[in-house]
């Protein structure tokens, strides 16, 4: 049997009952579009970031450009982020028509090098994205510091560290916003695609709310400020509100299957993750590392395992964003890991004898030298 870095198959069958309760739900509400399921789910999950707000969008990229936008970002702004990230990050920042500019990475946890952001401010910053990567949080004590300095706003990337937390504070409470996606894959996922920005300030909420339905705020067809289609859908958000109640135990899950990965391959040639001081991860990728990385992913077909590379291509060297003008070497730690990590399957329903199955291989692939 083929295993994949990924599989839903063996949650669902686990939770079916409630999932299709879920949506028996939606289908006998009288209300399709931003009803009960949104407005519960909205609360709920404000209430689990222990922040006023959330507002809930259609994707994880549309939180992030909505917020930029609710933020007062736009054309002829800069803002800084990381190539080591899912494109959505960027493609938000060139949605709204700011340009998106780069600094380098930690080498040990893949997280933004705080120390090189201040060298990256110019008088057209206008906004900081760290990027809270595959479950763990970026520190962002320096970057409150400069934001404060500089004027600038504060956005977290969220998409990969539900519940995360660094020195006690949860994920996306720390800045003025925080941008979730709830794609499948994510430590908590939706059966499709759904986001949601979670903030304290009631400016911000009221400028996503309006964002989200067309610009419109009171009255249907009343635009006040150009806005999108880009609304939490009914059905997404009554499931995100049952799996929302089992999110501390897909964490803990996670946080096992991490610690069985690092007692069988902590001997190996594989650098395995590092955990920053004050972070609780919550591990949505196990990556890890190896300077014969293709070979390794090569041979591990042999054994029917299939794994996954995040990511493979930093931003800047796409074609996509060549206009930004960055070359080859611009961002050494983030290129040379790119040409060496790859990640084990993670997900909670990852049985016990497939973790071992994957250990094993990776042994006998990494014995061969």
């Amino acid at each position: 049997m083929p295993v994949y870095v990924w599989d839903h198959r063996p949650e669902y069958e686990k939770e079916r009952e409630d999932i299709l309760d879920a949506v028996d739900t939606v289908l006998r509400s009288p209300q399709l579009i931003l009803g009960d399921s949104v407005r519960g789910f909205e609360r709920e999950f404000a209430a689990y970031n222990g922040v006023t707000h959330c507002v809930g969008v259609d994707n994880g990229t549309n939180a992030v450009k909505l917020a930029l936008q609710a933020l007062g970002v736009g054309p002829g702004d800069e803002v800084i982020t990381v190539s080591n990230t899912a494109a959505p990050t960027v493609l938000a920042i060139d949605g709204v028509g700011a340009t998106p500019v780069f600094v380098d990475i930690d080498r040990d946890t893949y997280l933004m090098d705080t120390a090189r952001v201040a060298g990256a401010i110019t008088e057209r910053t206008k906004a900081i994205i760290p990027v809270h990567l595959y479950g763990q949080c970026v520190d962002l004590v320096p970057l409150q510091e400069l934001a404060a300095r500089h004027g600038l706003k504060l956005l977290e990337d969220c998409a990969q560290a539900h519940g995360a937390r660094r020195n006690g504070r949860i994920a996306g409470t720390v800045g003025d916003a925080g941008a979730f996606s709830f794609y499948p894959t994510k430590v908590l996922g939706a059966y499709g695609d759904a986001g949601a920005v979670i903030t304290s300030s009631d400016e911000a909420e009221r400028e996503l709310r309006k964002l989200r339905r067309y610009g419109m705020e009171d009255q249907y067809y009343v635009v006040q400020t150009p806005g999108h289609n880009s609304r939490l859908d009914e059905l997404h958000a009554e499931i995100l509100r049952r799996k929302l109640r089992r999110l501390d135990d897909y964490i803990a899950a996670r946080r096992d299957i991490a610690q069985r990965y690092a007692e069988g391959l902590g001997d190996t040639e594989l650098f395995l993750p590092q955990v920053a001081p004050g972070n609780e991860h919550v591990y949505y990728i196990y990556v890890v590392r190896h300077p014969a990385r293709d070979q390794i992913l090569e041979a591990l077909k042999e054994f029917d395992l299939h794994f996954n590379i995040s990511y493979q291509w930093p931003v800047h060297t796409m074609t996509g964003f060549a206009h930004l003008g960055y070359a080859k070497g611009d961002l050494p730690v983030t290129e040379a890991a790119a040409d060496e990590i790859f990640s084990l399957p993670m997900y909670p329903a990852l049985g016990e004898d497939l973790q071992d199955r994957i250990i094993t291989a990776l042994r006998k692939v990494l014995a061969r030298g």
